[in-house]
């Protein structure tokens, strides 16, 4: 018979921190400007929930009290303000734990309540404790990172359509809020394409001048016949050929301009 020691304090000291980062990643994600008092009083609300693997209950009951503590945290959190605030915040905080559960898996830690003493506590701290409580911040601030990135840049990414000699090319194209490009002989807006992406022959260009990085450079331009972006047609667009679109994913980069109509 094995007998193992299981410190209920550490386990629901782990269980605070883990709820307390997972709550606060919530509203940082999305921006709730909520004061730490809050979500330190929502994160013990699930540090003591650890205490419900101690009675004898099946699967299922355990399920529905844990989405009730979660619900509970999220009210103390945030407050209630209606249905939908509160059913993303707790969309979040369940993303959140995905997200923070699968790293770690991946990490080969069993991120699992009904494990806890077993993995986290034997005869003393274990190393998996520091572990948790080190890498938890480290990949949450990446997720929330990029979760940030990908609201920005790609809100900003558009499936457009360039007519030429009366036939429809698709393209994915990203709406550059810098591209102000006009062309002065025609004042026609010019957008940007990557040369490799050209799906149809070019017969005529000329060369227009463009500020960059480095000073003024020459970058040439052919008509198209139309632009379609945004379910409405622009003919007064021009078509500049750049040699390499260095975003994802990208083919063309908008004009800013088009937005002004």
């Amino acid at each position: 018979m094995v007998i193992m020691k299981v410190y209920l304090d550490m386990i629901m000291i782990l269980n605070f921190c883990i709820d307390f980062i997972l709550l606060l990643s919530v509203s940082l994600i999305l921006k709730r400007n909520i004061k730490l008092t809050r979500i330190m009083l929502g994160a013990f609300i699930g540090g003591i929930s650890i205490l419900f693997l101690f009675f004898n209950m099946n699967s299922f009951v355990l399920f529905i009290l844990k989405f009730i503590i979660s619900l509970i945290m999220i009210l103390i959190t945030f407050r209630f303000v209606n249905i939908k605030y509160t059913l993303i915040n707790i969309l979040y905080l369940y993303m959140s734990s995905i997200i923070l559960g699968g790293f770690l898996y991946l990490l080969n830690i069993e991120f699992s309540y009904k494990h806890v003493g077993l993995i986290f506590f034997n005869n003393g701290l274990s190393i998996n404790f520091i572990f948790l409580l080190i890498f938890s911040p480290i990949i949450l601030y990446i997720y929330i990172k990029q979760t940030k990135h990908l609201r920005y840049n790609y809100s900003n990414y558009y499936t457009v359509e360039i007519i030429v000699n009366k036939k429809n090319y698709k393209y994915t194209a990203y709406m550059d809020t810098g591209c102000v490009l006009v062309d002065n002989l025609t004042k026609k807006k010019v957008i940007l394409i990557d040369k490799r992406k050209i799906l149809f022959n070019i017969k005529e260009f000329r060369l227009i001048p463009y500020m960059n990085a480095t000073g003024i450079d020459m970058i040439k331009v052919i008509k198209i016949d139309k632009l379609i972006f945004n379910n409405k047609e622009y003919s007064d667009v021009l078509l500049g050929i750049m040699d390499k679109i260095s975003l994802d994913g990208v083919e063309v980069i908008l004009n800013r301009k088009l937005l002004e109509e």
